[in-house]
């Protein structure tokens, strides 16, 4: 085996030890012992692929959720779209996700994190505040940067504040949900409010 070969082999196994992990504790109470130790790795593992334990959540959320958002965000980044539709590609997929008992758990770990890691450092463009920014600007007229920014923080923390919730998405809430971020983010971009 490559020595490339063995460390996308250990990165694999701590992005799926701490997976199998986090599906029993909450991000907090995550030890980076224990991921080793469940990885079969080296104890400082973690910190030589990844860093540091926000690091390693981090690397494990957008690996996961990535495949989920790409293709339904490049698609709309190429043609007109609403706000509707940009709510429905993040939310319907989150959704989905959260009602499977396979990955529901994973759907809280990103909630939790999401909230309680608002400086954490992300590689994937779809999960960088910018990109999202530029799709709101590109489809409300008028909207600036700065109020961009301010509706997305938002809807991202309403958003992962109802995922992170230990209860059943029902359908009432979803449709609560969507017409909310909807409005928020279509907001009036000028002008009175």
């Amino acid at each position: 085996m490559t020595e490339q070969t063995r460390a996308g082999s250990t990165r694999t196994r701590l992005l799926d030890a701490a997976e199998e992990l986090l599906a029993t504790v909450p991000y907090r109470s995550l030890s980076v012992r224990a991921v080793c130790a469940a990885a079969g790795t080296n104890p400082a593992s973690v910190h030589y692929h990844f860093g540091s334990k926000e690091a390693l959540v981090s690397a494990l959320l957008q690996d996961r959720f990535e495949t989920v958002w790409a293709d339904p965000l490049d698609a709309l980044e190429a043609h007109p779209r609403t706000v509707a539709d940009i709510v429905a590609a993040i939310l319907d997929p989150l959704v989905a996700l959260h009602a499977d008992p396979t990955t529901a758990p994973t759907v809280r770990v990103l909630a939790e994190f999401v909230i309680g890691s608002p400086g954490a450092r992300w590689s994937s463009r779809w999960f960088r505040l910018a990109q999202w920014t530029d799709l709101l600007i590109d489809t409300v007229d008028g909207l600036d940067i700065g109020t961009a920014q301010h509706r997305w923080r938002y809807a991202f923390t309403v958003l992962m504040t109802e995922l992170a919730q230990p209860r059943e998405l029902t359908p009432e809430s979803v449709a609560a949900l969507r017409d909310f971020l909807t409005a928020g983010l279509a907001g009036p971009s000028k002008g009175l409010r």
